[in-house]
């Protein structure tokens, strides 16, 4: 069916009426739940003359919310420059049925929908029609918007045997949509969601749901999507007990932090993998390890260190590892092997910052024990005297400190220590885990120790579950039951102070859990990350995001194993996505010759774009880096609109960094250019993408080829490659082309 320009704009007319009474309904509701706000403020602040009913005033309460909701709503939406209203379904089942979808329902006044919300029921054949399976969708439209006002149209006939005369305009959305120029943000994708994407956002919550493919197939996005599904179709089971996302990095947190709330959710909880731990340990980190330290501390082997750790005490050695008092004069003592039974047999089943009582009550009484028959006294007495001296409590202090998880981490700076509680360690493995506290920073005993990595928050983690928190000293948080009636607005009462006091369980961790919990780059979380992930969900239900052709952990047996213990006997499900929407072809057939060569049985996905243009595959000197790197990257930013993304190996991040923001040229493009390590490239796209020096990534880089793989695969449109070589010496790299 043909169409003209007078088509167009007809169609696009009509579709701009909709979208206005949309607006104006939401408008209008909005603007009488806030004035139901008001007059219910203006009640609860009257001189209270007359008593309200109950119910009176739990109604206000649901009028305050709805209006608090419809206000926070609305904020989200004029942050958004793509509009509410996306699609439309014209149905021949229920006979020409229309159907408007959106970012969240509205309806008139009559209660009529004008727009369903996408994660609806009634929504589902957007994304699941095919021509082959129309699900009564005669024409399928996605709506372009910019704000409030509709600028493009693009049609599926999917329904070919019924007899219609609807117009069918422009070149099919999700290509449009893979052309446009990609910003510093992610973009939803409600609008272009494809069947297998939608059957993974739209499965069961229960258990664990694996969402796997290769780079750019739209993982991260369609798990974000089912997020906002789940809590749509689920919400007074996960609104209530939360949804945490989790992923690699806070660079990767910034340029997804927008889609939720774009898609009318915020109740969600978006952390970086090094930042999870902070709700026990009050900070995170984004510092990542050398890859051989990095491997290791992500190991299970790790485990037996920590609890070795746990074990050793602080005071140690034949000379200063005992305890000496004195009872009528006679001297009693305990030594090394004798505490260490005490020591081991308290903390088989108590916390070391729980069991000093228990410790302290054995040493009492195996000091007892060595007293001899000849003097006359009860045991009672005996342990009281023993108790009272000096001695022994200046020893416990010693020996039985409360410890805090940085303070037992920080000994592992010791070779001397390592040497003890890593006796399965290769020498190369301990010298690699001294070496990795050198960052670590403290100017005296009692200060703050900083300079911990993203993979030392796992351990500190486990740490705190070894030990158990620190005892709060009383008299550090006693308050005042009463204070004078001047210093507050509001009348207290002895029941409300009771009601407010709750007696907290010891056993209970401290960690905040969550009802649900999405993993992306879950290839990359380490066995003992995973461990920090599931005291924060013990009963969840999971979403989990990855590829193992793109791990920077190596040991993916060990990882399958840590992922099983947390399925359990739960179900599991995994969505295979197959098609590669970043990438274009051209540079897609180029990252898939590195891959193969080193993870043959990489899912590789099937690219549905071509440009036309090969990568380009440059070489430089040390000597002439930056004047060939800046010649480069104003090149690609010549030849995209949109962003230009320069990967670089660690060690050169802060370096390239300068050099990009010192030029005048670059510096202009500041809202254009980022620059990022392959490790924080993770989960990203630019439109061009210089990779730097590959064989240093592949080095640096826990994963080696794999984490080259991830960099290979962030170009939406162009791709450079720039290796720094000493003149007639090729790129290692290079051999895995051939």
């Amino acid at each position: 069916m043909t169409t003209s320009r007078h088509d167009l704009d007809r169609e696009i007319a009509l579709e701009q009426a909709h979208v206005d009474k949309v607006y104006a309904n939401l408008a209008n509701a909005t603007a009488s739940a806030k004035q139901v706000a008001r007059q219910g403020r203006e009640i609860f602040l009257s001189d209270r003359t007359n008593w309200m009913r109950e119910e009176d005033g739990t109604a206000l309460f649901e009028r305050d919310a709805f209006a608090y909701q419809a206000a926070r709503r609305l904020a989200v939406l004029d942050a958004e420059h793509e509009g509410l209203v996306f699609g439309r379904l014209d149905m021949s089942e229920p006979a020409d049925e229309v159907r408007h979808i959106g970012r969240l329902g509205v309806r008139d006044q009559e209660y009529e929908p004008l727009v369903i919300d996408w994660r609806a029921p009634a929504a589902e054949p957007f994304y699941r029609a095919t021509q082959t399976d129309p699900m009564g969708v005669v024409r399928r439209r996605v709506l372009r918007c910019r704000d409030d006002k509709v600028v493009g149209l693009e049609d599926d006939l999917l329904d070919t045997d019924a007899e219609t005369d609807l117009p069918i305009l422009g070149e099919g959305a999700l290509m449009a949509s893979l052309t446009r120029a990609r910003g510093r943000t992610m973009k939803d994708i409600v609008a272009t969601i494809q069947a297998e994407q939608d059957e993974a956002i739209r499965a069961p919550y229960q258990g664990v749901t694996v969402i796997a493919g290769g780079p750019g197939t739209g993982k991260t996005v369609v798990a974000l999507h089912r997020a906002a599904y789940l809590l749509y179709s689920n919400r007074a089971r996960l609104e209530k007990g939360g949804v945490l996302v989790v992923g690699p990095s806070n660079v990767f947190m910034n340029y997804i932090e927008r889609v939720l709330p774009s898609l009318g959710e915020d109740s969600v909880t978006l952390k970086a993998i090094g930042s999870v731990a902070s709700d026990v340990l009050g900070m995170a980190s984004e510092r990542v390890d050398r890859a051989s330290a990095a491997t290791l501390k992500g190991s299970l082997r790790m485990l037996d260190v920590l609890r070795r750790l746990v074990r050793l005490p602080l005071i140690s050695g034949p000379e200063t590892l005992r305890v000496r008092v004195t009872v009528k004069g006679e001297v009693l003592m305990l030594h090394e092997d004798e505490l260490n039974r005490i020591r081991d047999n308290v903390l088989s089943h108590t916390k070391l910052n729980r069991g000093r009582g228990q410790a302290l009550d054995q040493v009492v009484a195996a000091l007892a024990r060595k007293l001899s028959d000849d003097v006359e006294l009860g045991d009672d007495e005996v342990e009281s005297l023993i108790r009272e001296q000096a001695s022994l409590q200046m020893f416990m202090n010693a020996w039985w400190p409360a410890l805090s998880t940085p303070q037992v981490l920080a000994r592992l700076a010791d070779p001397r220590i390592v040497e003890q509680v890593a006796p399965r360690l290769t020498p190369e493995e301990r010298a690699d885990l001294v070496e990795s506290y050198t960052w670590l920073q403290h100017d005296g005993e009692d200060s703050e120790i900083t300079g911990w990595s993203v993979a030392d928050m796992a351990l500190l983690d486990e740490l705190l579950d070894i030990l158990g928190p620190a005892p709060v000293d009383p008299d550090d948080s006693d308050e005042p039951l009463f204070v004078g009636l001047d210093a507050v607005n509001e009348l207290v009462t002895t029941a409300d102070v009771l009601r407010s006091e709750r007696v907290e369980d010891p056993d209970a961790d401290p960690q905040r859990t969550f009802a649900h919990i999405l993993v992306d780059e879950g290839q990359d979380i380490t066995p003992m990350q995973w461990r920090l992930l599931r005291r924060r969900g013990p009963q969840s239900s999971w979403t989990i995001v990855g590829d193992p052709a793109q791990s920077s952990y190596p040991h993916q047996d060990e990882t399958a194993r840590s992922l099983d213990e947390i399925v359990g006997r739960g179900p599991r499900r995994t969505f295979t996505l197959s098609t590669n929407y970043r990438s274009p072809q051209e540079v897609f057939d180029l990252a898939a010759k590195v891959i193969v060569k080193v993870f043959p049985e990489a899912d590789l996905p099937r690219a549905v774009r071509s440009t036309g243009v090969e990568p380009k595959l440059a070489t430089t000197t040390p000597a002439d880096l930056d004047a060939d790197l800046l010649r480069h990257v104003r090149e690609l930013a010549g030849q995209v609109s949109g962003t230009v993304g320069v990967v670089v190996p660690a060690s050169r991040l802060t370096a390239v960094t300068k050099l990009t923001m010192s030029d005048p040229k670059l510096a202009a493009l500041e809202a254009r250019l980022v620059v990022v390590t392959a490790l924080q490239a993770k989960g990203l796209e630019y439109d061009g993408v210089l990779v730097l020096s590959p064989d240093e990534i592949v080095a640096q880089a826990p994963g080696a080829e794999r984490v080259l793989y991830v960099a290979l695969t962030r170009a939406t449109q162009r791709m450079t490659t720039l290796d720094v070589t000493e003149p007639g010496t090729p790129a290692a790299w290079r051999s895995l082309l051939s």
